[in-house]
């Protein structure tokens, strides 16, 4: 914090490269907390700003919706920390007063925006968060890894337990096994799925998801999905189907693969229809179509103790580490998905 300057990357717009400038260090308000960033993530979302169309909060903006770091500063009614404490950040900032928070359901805050996106971000040396948005990152947990715990750990976590309300002994699979997926498949592990079906067209992501506890896999360019799925289950399908990718196609398909009764989770993005079956097919197998949101700031408490107690293998979650100074190298072998990776990790204050 020389002179109270720091780097950060700022976005300017769609398909223009990220600019990293010297700003100043902001001071944080009474009810805010300065985050000297250690790491931060990038993901899909990340993408779909910089090199599509979703839209962000104001430009410039920093982005950066997965990070972790030190307290720098605190304002004077934060009292849940101190200068020093090693921190992660939940990127979700919601309101707590609307109808949807106060029914504890903070994902669909009708007033929720997030830092790196409609907020400035995690991609600077320094940042500012809400004092609720922090949480205590143990000594045994990295910074690395304590950024993946936020969204790219949390968004499936959120999905799996409670959208998709996965229990012992039920069949799940899973579409798309990139960055979420892949943690999606340990979180049905944890919950005590009896099949852990993984579904990729990336031979490295499926081997990557056996690893950590995919019990079956399907690559849709060798087999037949649905019929492959059937077959694992004896022909009845899977109790749950986690898409990850926000397909039209494999929507579609996953909705095929459920049994009567079963329910599909869908919560990668995209601008596609779903369509997926006529309606008396749809309404008298009894399927539901479920829709999930980023998390709720409890389960990042679950997802710490978790974490903390080895039972998620976060050893092949981070592909590389890159300094702020890389910023656009780095999106760019993400989109071309360059050497195969779950997350990517910007370190912005790597020399310091």
């Amino acid at each position: 914090m020389e002179n109270g300057k720091m780097r950060a990357a700022f976005f300017y717009g769609k398909n223009r490269p990220i600019a990293v400038e010297e700003t100043d260090v902001p001071k944080p308000g009474s009810d805010e907390v300065l985050i000297a960033v250690k790491a931060c993530g990038i993901c899909g979302s990340d993408l779909h700003i910089v090199f599509e169309e979703a839209e962000t909060g104001f430009l410039p903006i920093i982005l950066g919706h997965e990070p972790s770091g030190v307290v720098a500063a605190v304002g004077h009614n934060v009292a849940n920390c101190r200068v020093g404490d090693r921190v992660l950040v939940s990127s979700g900032v919601y309101c707590g007063e609307c109808e949807n928070c106060l029914r504890g359901r903070e994902s669909i805050c009708l007033h929720k925006k997030f830092l790196g996106i409609q907020l400035n971000g995690g991609l600077a040396e320094y940042m500012l968060t809400p004092g609720k948005n922090i949480f205590p990152l143990p000594d045994s947990i990295s910074f690395e890894q304590g950024a993946l715990i936020t969204d790219a750990i949390a968004t499936p976590y959120h999905a799996v337990t409670k959208r998709g309300k996965l229990k012992i002994g039920e069949t799940i699979a899973i579409f798309g096994c990139g960055g979420l997926g892949f943690h999606a498949v340990q979180i049905a592990k944890i919950c005590g799925a009896t099949k852990i079906i993984a579904v990729d067209i990336n031979d490295v992501a499926l081997q990557r998801a056996q690893k950590v506890g995919a019990t079956d896999i399907i690559n849709p360019e060798k087999e037949d999905t649905v019929e492959a799925i059937l077959n694992i289950t004896g022909g009845c399908g899977v109790d749950l189907v986690l898409e990850c990718i926000g397909s039209q196609k494999t929507i579609a398909r996953g909705v095929q693969s459920l049994k009567i009764g079963g329910r599909i989770v869908v919560l990668g993005l995209s601008p596609q229809n779903i369509n997926i079956l006529p309606p008396d097919i749809f309404v008298r197998k009894e399927f539901s179509l479920i829709g999930s949101s980023a998390w709720e700031r409890s389960e990042i408490k679950e997802i710490i103790n978790l974490v903390e107690h080895k039972k998620f293998n976060l050893d092949l979650s981070i592909s590389e580490k890159f300094p702020l100074s890389d910023i656009n190298t780095a999106l760019q072998r993400l989109k071309d998905k360059e050497g195969n990776p779950v997350r990517i990790i910007i370190e912005p204050n790597a020399n310091k």
